[in-house]
């Protein structure tokens, strides 16, 4: 039995240590990429060391390992895509990419994927290009710990930093975004996980979803882009401790949800924004130990709302801490801790004996009639809400936290 073992493993040293080394730079058999790429194999390494490299559009369409040795620059020149990856199983880090080409029509970038799966984009530094990092039809992909920055000044004018499109199972990882359209774009996307990223000062939104389910966004921070984060037209979205910061504009809010359903938010800081969550046309989302901190507004839930829970959160210095555009009241809230409640606890069990009606007067008639904030904290404002809260007239009966609690949460 030993010789036939080791008739078979001869047999198989033709097929062994086949994967070749490639080394390219002004020191190197190669002196560009190109005419290293036009030698490998499958599974063939390419090591790039440190230089500039205006080589137009770079193809990987071998499964290889791309690695740049000190940062080496792969320019554009305003022209480019920089790298095309149209092979699976390949993995490029250690680049800077810049000054991709700029198009509408072919949304060229500094790294695009095409068809493909198990690609992993690593480490790498992009720098004023269109799109940084394009992914399409493809599966199994991770994006990690690169630094992606632009500098646009209008939507049109500037793609995403990541975006994805009709992907499955995608991992977006320690991620630093600043300066695109959007920060992370998901179009069509499923079973995937943005985690530890950071997303600033971004022209339009930190994240995009559009019709992409079973996705999961953790521990990421959102901050002074021009709408924080945007749900839209998706269900099974998970949400969990990420933090929302001075996104503040006419239109903006932390985080906005449109038309999604059977989602859970959980652990989340809200801080600093216009709205901390704005809701429209959502059902059967979980609002769960959040803090809603210094916001205009906590939270707007619009009339066409429903079956949503927001229980056990925080609600801290806002200027209104919810608004609605309606009577119709179809969520529940419950064991909230609200700064603005007056109430007692004679049995002192921490919550406190009487209702707390959270939806102000005042928050209705600015959401009908915004210029009316110029009266806010006038007398006459003040006792307007205290009237209607001990007489409710124009707000809804059962927009009311039965067990508001007397004590923040440590969250």
């Amino acid at each position: 039995m030993k010789y036939i073992f080791y008739i078979f493993l001869f047999s198989l040293l033709p097929y062994i240590n086949k994967a070749k080394i490639f080394e390219v730079g002004k020191d190197h058999l190669f002196v560009t990429i190109k005419s290293a790429l036009s030698q490998i194999n499958n599974g063939d390494t390419v090591y790039v060391y440190e230089g500039i490299y205006k080589e137009g559009n770079i193809l990987l369409n071998k499964e290889v390992t791309f690695i740049g040795k000190n940062f080496p620059v792969l320019d554009g020149q305003k022209k480019y895509e920089i790298l095309s990856v149209k092979a699976s199983n390949t993995i490029v880090s250690g680049f800077k990419i810049e000054h991709s080409g700029y198009a509408t029509l072919d949304d060229p970038g500094g790294i695009k994927v095409y068809n493909n799966r198990n690609v992993k984009i690593i480490n790498n530094i992009f720098d004023d290009n269109f799109f940084g990092i394009y992914i399409q039809h493809s599966r199994n992909c991770i994006i990690k710990n690169n630094r992606i920055k632009a500098y646009g000044t209008e939507e049109q004018q500037i793609g995403n930093g990541i975006h994805c499109w009709k992907s499955d199972s995608l991992q977006i990882i320690g991620n630093i975004i600043t300066g695109h359209r959007d920060g992370v774009y998901f179009e069509f996307v499923t079973n995937s996980v943005i985690w530890r990223n950071i997303s600033t000062k971004n022209i339009r939104y930190g994240l995009h979803f559009m019709f992409s389910n079973d996705d999961s966004y953790i521990t990421n921070v959102f901050k002074n882009n021009g709408a924080g984060v945007a749900v839209m037209f998706t269900k099974n979205v998970k949400m969990f401790n990420n933090t929302f910061e001075e996104n503040w504009g006419d239109a903006a809010y932390g985080l906005f949800l449109k038309e999604i359903s059977d989602s859970y938010i959980l652990g989340n800081h809200f801080i600093k924004n216009t709205s901390g969550i704005h809701m429209e046309g959502t059902s059967r989302i979980k609002v769960e130990k959040n803090v809603f901190e210094a916001n205009g507004w906590g939270m707007k839930i619009q009339a066409s709302c429903m079956d949503n829970e927001i229980v056990s959160n925080n609600f801290v210095g806002n200027t209104f801490d919810i608004s609605t555009n309606g009577s119709l009241v179809l969520n529940t809230f419950n064991g909230n801790y609200w700064d603005k409640y007056e109430g007692y606890d004679l049995d002192r069990n921490h919550i406190g004996d009487v209702p707390y009606h959270p939806l102000s007067l005042f928050s209705v008639i600015v959401d009908n009639n915004p210029p009316a904030m110029l009266l806010f904290r006038s007398f006459m404002v003040t006792l307007l809400d205290k009237s209607e809260k001990m007489m409710p007239s124009l707000t809804p009966d059962n927009f009311i936290d039965n067990s508001p609690l007397m004590h923040s949460l440590k969250l």
